[in-house]
């Protein structure tokens, strides 16, 4: 396993593939990650992936640990208002933490400093901390408000991320153009990664 520790916020965005591919991805890289799901993520991974994710958090933990066939070390899961999780201090922050996909109200929320829930709460610590924060934003098109919070964001050091492919890979399926985003986000937070090959 590596010392790099990644939290992973799932919103209720439309994007599921993104992020099942990007655990995997962290996973495949002996990355440790800590797992944060929406109530409505949940709703869109069922329709989306036909995926039925269990309410309970261990239920979840444990869920996720045979879908991806990795041991109890790799993986801790969180619940929206579990404030005793490494993510809501400061003094135990993730090394990054990305936001896959992201809500425009999740966006919003961590613009103004919400911290309602605990994927707010996780994107606040790492904005106060100076700690790496990538929202891989899934909406379109972006309206006046969006566009004034991504930039208001932006300018406080977070990567703002749209799900937006490349073509010139020459995609044949739906996975090419997922790993295209996700390669993207693995460039970003520096793992190494093989789905997609570099420009020249």
């Amino acid at each position: 396993m590596t010392d790099q520790v990644v939290t992973v916020a799932v919103t209720g965005a439309s994007g599921s593939a993104y992020f099942i591919q990007l655990l995997h991805s962290l996973f495949e890289q002996q990355v440790k990650v800590y797992l944060l799901l929406s109530s409505a993520a949940k709703v869109v991974v069922k329709t989306e992936l036909n995926l039925s994710l269990p309410e309970d958090d261990k239920d979840l933990k444990a869920f996720f640990l045979d879908y991806f066939s990795i041991s109890d070390a790799f993986l801790e899961v969180y619940g929206k208002e579990d404030w005793t999780a490494p993510v809501a201090s400061g003094s135990n922050p993730a090394n990054t933490m990305v936001v896959c996909p992201c809500s425009m109200g999740t966006l919003s929320a961590i613009a103004h400093g919400a911290s309602n829930n605990l994927i707010e709460r996780a994107a606040d610590v790492m904005l106060k901390e100076r700690r790496q924060l990538i929202l891989l934003t899934r909406e379109m098109p972006y309206s006046s408000i969006h566009l004034e919070n991504m930039l208001k964001l932006s300018r406080s050091g977070v990567t703002i991320m749209p799900a937006s492919p490349g073509f010139y890979h020459q995609p044949e399926t739906i996975n090419d153009l997922v790993n295209f985003v996700v390669a993207r986000i693995l460039d970003h937070i520096g793992i190494k990664q093989s789905l997609v090959s570099r420009w020249g």
